[in-house]
């Protein structure tokens, strides 16, 4: 467990370098580039590539993509891409219930399965992680498969991510029959200096923390440049900068934390400028630092001669972004912030709890009405869900917010939802009106048939 948490008044690590969905960082066009990769996959636009550096986001892109599906949408997703052709055939055959099937007609198996799910209205999505690492030999065997068509649409729908490696392959006269199948391509740039500080102070406030950017200009400066604006490498370089600023007892971090995270990480030590070289690591500041600290830490002041001395966190400035009064269409939605109530809160209840309370909720709503999707995850984060839902439930309606499990397409997953509106229209107008960190997390609109 990470050690700064309670030092910052954190829930949960807020820059773990794993791919969490609730922190996904719509800045910087990510949030665009999701939504025009969902339009390309649900309106038959072919093959459809993203490329990006190491680091640049492409697999929790991928990931996003894959929640934002609906549930009738059948997904492959391919996390190791080294496989012969033969191997490819079988793993989609397996994947598709097909079962076992010999290589001289494992095509045609295929086929004869991807026609069975289009006369069902399934949408069949074959999703490459790691493309640039798949051999020639196999991505041919994908153009190939981008052939099989119903008379009004392609039977599989195919999305590569990879590294620019891939550009550089596609580029080559062997591939040119499979580049020209390509319809879109979307490209993740690394973050610019100011989406970087912007990325940083999403994930603090994701996490739980409510007091003041605790990164200096400086120290921001330094980290977005040594990071090369790749969001693994910000990820990385912040941990490293809180830990140095527990072991320091401070809550500030300056250009001092950000060059030992820098140093600590093994990043080039230039893109900080220059200034007094320290041989400290973040593994020795905590050991010795923290010695040192000792006093401090013992002589810490309580928590109610902290909160005094704290300085009050700003309040977000979320109530002037909603609308005066509700409009007809919005009538059957709940308002977008909770109004404020000094009734004692309803003791916490469980997921289960949760679960059995919303199910019949959400069959009894009509197909052609919308909620907002605020979260998806495995189910073993229930931690994670239920301070998900302990937090939003402070800032709107707790009552319009409902949990559901699903297991579609073979992926068990936890949801939280809002509200039951009309229309989509209404739908994003209250979304629209929600507090920033909710609509920053990945949160989007969606039509109650999905769980028909």
């Amino acid at each position: 467990m990470t050690i700064y948490l309670e030092h910052f008044g954190l829930r949960e690590p807020p820059f773990r370098i794993t791919p969490q969905l609730e922190y996904f960082f719509s800045g910087a066009q990510r949030g665009a580039m999701l939504h025009a990769l969902q339009f390309a996959v649900t309106h038959d636009e072919g093959i459809v590539m993203v490329s990006g550096e190491v680091g640049t986001g492409k697999t929790m892109l991928a990931r996003m993509l894959l929640e934002r599906l609906d549930a009738e949408a059948r997904v492959i997703y391919l996390s190791n891409p080294s496989l012969s052709p033969e191997d490819l055939l079988a793993t989609l055959a397996l994947e598709l219930g097909v079962g076992k099937v010999e290589a001289l007609t494992a095509l045609r198996s295929i086929e004869a399965r991807l026609v069975e799910l289009h006369a069902e209205g399934r949408r069949v999505v074959l999703m490459v992680d790691e493309a640039h690492a798949m051999p020639a030999a196999t991505l041919e065997q994908v153009r190939l498969l981008s052939n099989l068509e119903s008379p009004t649409r392609k039977l599989l729908q195919i999305v590569l991510f990879g590294q620019p490696e891939l550009d550089t392959l596609l580029a080559s006269r062997e591939m040119r029959s499979l580049r020209e199948r390509i319809t879109q391509r979307f490209a993740l740039r690394p973050l610019g200096q100011r989406e970087a500080s912007e990325y940083l102070r999403f994930r603090l406030h994701a996490a739980g923390y409510r007091g003041p950017d605790p990164f200096s200009r400086g120290a921001l400066r330094s980290i977005s440049g040594a990071a090369a604006g790749l969001t693994r490498r910000l990820n990385i370089l912040a941990d490293k900068a809180l830990t140095a600023a527990y072991a320091d007892g401070t809550h500030h971090i300056g250009r001092k934390q950000a060059r030992l995270a820098i140093r600590d990480a093994g990043y080039p030590p230039t893109v900080f400028g220059s200034g007094r070289r320290h041989g400290w690591t973040i593994a020795a500041l905590c050991a010795a630092g923290l010695a040192a600290a000792g006093i401090w830490l013992v002589n810490r002041p309580s928590a109610p001669e902290a909160a005094a001395a704290a300085p009050a966190p700003s309040a977000a400035p979320v109530a002037a972004s909603l609308p005066a009064t509700a409009t007809a269409a919005d009538a059957s939605g709940p308002t977008a912030l909770k109004p404020a109530s000094s009734a004692p809160a309803s003791p916490p209840r469980s997921l289960d709890e949760r679960i059995a309370t919303a199910r019949p909720l959400i069959a009894e709503r009509p197909v052609d009405h919308w909620f907002i999707q605020l979260l998806t995850a495995n189910p073993q984060d229930t931690a994670a869900v239920d301070s998900f839902i302990s937090r939003a439930g402070q800032e709107i309606d707790p009552e319009a917010l409902l949990v559901y499990s699903s297991a579609a397409s073979g992926r068990p997953r936890l949801g939280v939802i809002y509200g039951n509106y009309a229309d989509q229209a209404s739908a994003a107008r209250a979304l629209a009106a929600m507090p920033a960190w909710l609509r920053g997390s990945g949160a989007y609109v969606r039509s109650y048939k999905v769980f028909r």
